[in-house]
């Protein structure tokens, strides 16, 4: 079962991120651009994640993921129960939504600092 210090530290420690709170609830940024979330009693962890793909995501394990809010399907987004999640794939997607939102160069570089993925 994954909590949100399973990846706060990471969230903090990837290049160009940084921790916010908006209206009690916590968020990673690069720049403007929020790419992880939760909700205000952190048991559910928003993420930057491909629309062609969520869909495809969400019926693998609907048990661990849902689609966000009709007003939220515009945006690349994905919710995950963090209860369902183990620490180490609760890591994972979010170093891949914070792939989504920094250039390549950047993204390159963490996989050769982190062969072997976040830990």
């Amino acid at each position: 079962m994954a909590v949100i210090e399973d990846v706060r530290a990471l969230g903090t420690g990837l290049e160009r991120s940084y921790q916010v709170y908006v209206r009690g609830r916590l968020r990673f940024r690069v720049g403007q651009i929020v790419y992880v979330g939760f909700s205000l009693d952190e048991t559910v962890m928003g993420f930057a994640f491909p629309k062609e793909e969520r869909a495809a995501l969400v019926a693998s394990e609907p048990h661990k993921f849902q689609l966000p809010s009709a007003s939220e399907l515009r945006f690349n987004w994905v919710h995950a129960e963090l209860a369902a999640l183990d620490p180490a794939e609760a890591r994972e997607l979010v170093v891949d939504a914070w792939r989504m939102v920094v250039p390549k160069k950047l993204s390159r570089a963490y996989d050769l600092a982190h062969p072997h993925g976040p830990g």
